[in-house]
């Protein structure tokens, strides 16, 4: 399993906007990618303008060449990519450790 790890920026003021359209997004576009498992949406506290989406995939493979590689992606910009600030930072990691009690 492979968390794909994207910090966004948006513009300010369109939060109640940009949360539908992501959800829409999500749910529409990036669960019909294979390899998709779950995904996970944070707003900051102290930055309302910066997100935190975090989406899981069986392989790093099945995000950057199967959804990236498709005609998924440009539907996915094309809902969520107006909003943005700035292109978002996107990193993978794999995890190492996790205590009992830690969300899933």
């Amino acid at each position: 399993m492979v968390l794909e790890f994207a910090d966004i920026r948006i513009h300010a003021g369109r939060n109640a906007e940009f949360e539908a359209a992501i959800q829409r997004g999500l749910e529409t576009v990036i669960s019909r990618s294979g390899g998709y498992r779950a995904h996970r949406v944070t707003r900051g506290i102290e930055s309302p303008d910066r997100y935190m989406l975090m989406i899981w995939w069986e392989t790093l493979e099945d995000h950057t060449v199967g959804f990236r590689g498709s005609p998924l992606f440009a539907e996915w910009r094309a809902i969520v990519g107006p909003f943005f600030a700035a292109p978002p930072a996107v990193e993978h990691f794999s995890l190492v450790m996790q205590s009992a009690g830690a969300p899933q």
